[in-house]
């Protein structure tokens, strides 16, 4: 019924499973799902912590249903926290580039540094903010109209406490994963890593195809001014990313690449070309 959800869901496994392995990705996406699951059936019977909300009983003789909320739609909450945890290692490791490859000098340290948690949190609150206008106007598009809030909101119907919700479960998840992320370290790599050249712009590439996707749809119903607004959000940030990942590229201290290759030895170099 979307299978949009299912493309983007497709892509996390592809990106996460090359960078983090089979066992890390299967635990996280289990875990993950839980608490967006129950975030999501607290809110709409206690208004914890997205606010009052309600899903529209539309397509429970087509899909299954669990307390009220459709299964299947808690999932996209997994590939979005892995995303912005992704692109949160890229803005933050040192970095080691050569004319085929780029790759973070992410340490056990980094991966599960209150930095990566704090700017991988906002980056995924970031995404709703992007995403939620568009999914309220689902009635006009092939979403359809599946939930609503109680009370209109501040930002074209989305009321502020919703993007707190999302900023306190991306906290929660983005932990979650750190946990699973950091314990890799060992001489072979996980089941499922692989030195596929530029894997590390993955999960980055699938956080701006989820920005791209619904501004893209916002355009289509003619909701300039989500569309437009949405950009001017996002313009800055991915501005300064851009400059700043490009300024660091091998700019590394001797230190970083040694305690980087002490804690995941299986990092694809420039001698394995």
């Amino acid at each position: 019924m979307r299978p949009y959800v299912f493309a983007f869901f497709a892509a996390y496994l592809l990106a996460a499973v090359l960078h983090l392995g089979w066992r890390a990705v299967l635990s996280f996406t289990v875990v993950g799902y839980l608490i967006s699951f129950g975030s999501e059936v607290s809110s709409i019977n206690t208004g914890i912590p997205y606010g009052w909300y309600y899903y529209i009983d539309a397509t429970s003789n087509r899909e299954l249903w669990i307390s009220g909320v459709p299964f299947f739609d808690s999932l996209s909450y997994v590939f979005l926290c892995y995303c912005s945890y992704s692109t949160a290692l890229l803005l933050l490791a040192p970095l080691r580039g050569w004319r085929w490859n780029l790759v973070p000098l992410e340490t056990c340290t980094l991966r599960r540094s209150f930095a990566v948690l704090f700017l991988g949190s906002l980056l995924q609150t970031y995404l709703d903010i992007i995403i939620d206008p568009v999914s309220l106007q689902g009635h006009r598009w092939f979403l359809g109209q599946i939930y609503g809030y109680r009370e209109q909101g501040h930002h074209f119907g989305v009321p502020l406490s919703n993007y707190l919700g999302w900023w306190l479960v991306s906290v929660l998840m983005i932990f979650a994963l750190q946990r699973f992320a950091s314990r890799q370290t060992g001489p072979e790599p996980p089941a499922g890593v692989r030195p596929v050249p530029f894997k590390a712009l993955l999960g980055p590439m699938l956080y701006l195809s989820v920005i791209a996707f619904n501004l893209t749809m916002a355009t289509l119903i003619g909701e300039m001014t989500i569309a437009v607004t949405g950009l001017f959000i996002i313009f800055l940030p991915l501005a300064l990313s851009a400059i700043g990942i490009a300024r660091r590229i091998n700019r590394y201290h001797r230190d970083d690449l040694a305690e980087s290759l002490r804690d995941y030895p299986w990092q694809p170099s420039p001698e394995h070309r």
